[in-house]
């Protein structure tokens, strides 16, 4: 089974949509005009800039949720890794009713010219427009996750919206952990839920 297809099998919950494994990109340079966002896990910190010009109504999501201090005491309860360095971390409100906001308009990478390299932001989704406050990280370039009209069926990829510009060995940390082979999330992701969810303490503005 390729590593493409192990990732697609992983991702059924939320689109229909496979991953390819390239060669890591070097992350673009920070900017110091976007805002940033210091995310203080249990095992480090990790900063994230969100790109509020390109990719405006996610990354207003996002910050609704930092501004609103939704995100702290949740963990990284999700780690799909198909090979070393290839695959994503994943935190949110995890279907918190008290913690969730309304769902967001899709903003495709082909709209807003952020592709999912190694580092950057997006956000998990079911149909385009459902996504809320479930948050990836990528681990590796995944470009297959980007829109591509090309495609059968859902072409319209996942919404990057920002990317770490601080703490990616962190991720990196939180991404090698163990998972527990049995544990589910509502019953689904066997085999992907962390024996030890990384809690995610704080996420505020960078000043």
């Amino acid at each position: 089974m390729t590593r493409g297809l192990l990732l697609s099998l992983a991702l059924a919950l939320f689109a229909p949509l496979a991953i390819a494994q390239t060669a890591p990109t070097p992350v673009v340079t920070p900017s110091p005009l976007l805002p940033r966002v210091a995310i203080e896990t249990s095992v480090g910190r990790i900063v994230v800039e969100i790109e509020t010009g390109r990719a405006p109504v996610t990354a207003a999501n996002f910050l609704k949720y930092v501004d609103q201090k939704r995100l702290d005491g949740i963990t990284f309860y999700r780690t799909v890794k198909v090979a070393d360095h290839f695959g994503f971390v994943q935190f949110g409100v995890n279907g918190d009713a008290r913690r969730v906001l309304p769902p967001i308009r899709h903003e495709a990478t082909t709209a807003t010219g952020i592709r999912h390299l190694d580092g950057v932001l997006s956000m998990p989704r079911r149909e385009p427009g459902t996504a809320q406050g479930e948050f990836t990280i990528m681990v590796g370039d995944q470009p297959s996750m980007d829109a591509d009209p090309t495609r059968p069926g859902d072409t319209l990829g996942y919404a990057a919206f920002g990317r770490v510009v601080e703490g990616m060995d962190v991720v990196l940390k939180i991404f090698d952990a163990a998972v527990s082979p049995t544990a589910t999330i509502r019953g689904g992701f066997r085999g992907e839920v962390p024996a030890a969810p990384v809690k995610l303490l704080t996420a505020r503005r960078v000043k």
